[in-house]
């Protein structure tokens, strides 16, 4: 499908160059399609910019639905044992997402846009990111009863923090551990030092 392969092809060049280095002769080109498909599906560049950013949202939302909806069925119903079950399974979900190789031109995208918001930040936010927000905060408050509710805002995030380090400050990981890329023993590693540093912040006897 033409649109879909211009927003992939679009997703790579906008997340290496930006939207001013980003040329839509190379997208289209790329694309395997004419420049004049970009006006014709999407009005232009800026168009183009937006429907990149509404398909990562899209793509994000569908990948972490599942563990959001349960979230949220806990935070309202659930025992504080059953909030912290989701949480800890959000957490994991987002860690794998990081390591997938699928999330790197998103992650160079949604970078740009976390630095310097533009129009496509608003879409990212509230395609994804608000839901994502208030699920987990709905389950990080059922959990710390004790906490305000900013803190709980603080608190939460820090703990997708640790998530976001592993695609974010991917060189640095792979180096810090000795490793060429995040195999299968890594992610272990990671994704249980993850498990047990949320298990320690989530305590009620933490601060």
């Amino acid at each position: 499908m033409t649109s879909q392969t211009l927003i992939e092809t679009a997703i790579d060049q906008f997340g290496r160059h930006g939207f001013e280095g980003a040329s839509t002769r190379e997208i289209a080109r790329a694309s395997g399609t004419a420049m004049s498909s970009i006006t014709y599906h999407f009005g232009g560049k800026h168009g183009l910019y937006l429907a990149a950013a509404d398909h990562i949202a899209a793509c994000v939302k569908q990948i972490q639905g599942p563990a959001l909806d349960a979230a949220r069925q806990v935070a309202a119903n659930g025992t504080r044992e059953q909030a912290t079950e989701a949480l800890l399974a959000m957490l994991d979900g987002f860690a794998l997402m990081m390591i997938s190789p699928q999330t790197e031109a998103w992650a160079l995208f949604i970078t740009r846009e976390q630095q310097t918001p533009t129009e496509a930040f608003d879409r990212l936010y509230a395609g994804v990111m608000q839901g994502v927000v208030d699920a987990f905060v709905a389950a990080l408050a059922r959990i710390r009863t004790d906490l305000a509710e900013r803190d709980v805002l603080a608190m939460g995030i820090m703990l997708f923090g640790q998530c976001l380090v592993l695609r974010v400050c991917r060189a640095a990981v792979t180096r810090i551990l000795s490793v060429e890329t995040i195999d299968e023993a890594t992610q272990k590693l990671l994704r249980a030092r993850l498990r047990a540093n949320a298990l320690c912040i989530l305590s009620e006897n933490a601060a």
